[in-house]
């Protein structure tokens, strides 16, 4: 079996391909999310982070919108919930919130304070997710 004798350009791009692999493996921390987090307050869209007193709250998903129209009279008022993550430092808790009901986990109290737009009557159409603007409180 015959060798091929290592040259010093062999060596140099061997060396180079392997600093190149070893620096895939450094997968850096994503960014905090109280980095990204919208002012306390701030109406925010699904996906868009807003903090909450000491914790910073997403929006994900609608979960059910049953509210009455704005112009309408209706027996029940419905309701709004809305699937929120919701981090602290340390950890991560994601929750169906409804629309003026407080809830707590690791002894911090949030609540869904607003979502817009109500619904109109007449409208036979879903809202589009993109539309919908969610404020959080501490509670």
């Amino acid at each position: 079996m015959t060798r091929t004798p290592r040259t010093p350009l062999r060596l140099a791009i061997s060396a180079l391909l392997l600093a190149g692999l070893s620096a895939c493996a450094v997968i850096p921390d994503p960014p905090s999310p109280e980095s990204a987090a919208l002012a306390q307050g701030t109406p925010v869209a699904l996906g868009q982070a807003v903090t909450v007193g000491p914790v910073v709250a997403t929006p994900m998903a609608v979960v059910e919108h049953s509210r009455c129209p704005v112009n309408a009279r209706c027996v029940w008022a419905g309701r709004l919930v809305v699937t929120t993550r919701i981090d602290g430092p340390g950890w991560r808790d994601t929750a169906d919130l409804t629309l003026g009901e407080p809830w707590s986990t690791h002894g911090v109290g949030i609540a869904l304070a607003a979502g817009e737009p109500g619904r109109m009557a007449g409208e036979g159409q879903e809202t589009p997710k993109g539309a919908y603007r969610f404020t959080y409180e501490a509670r």
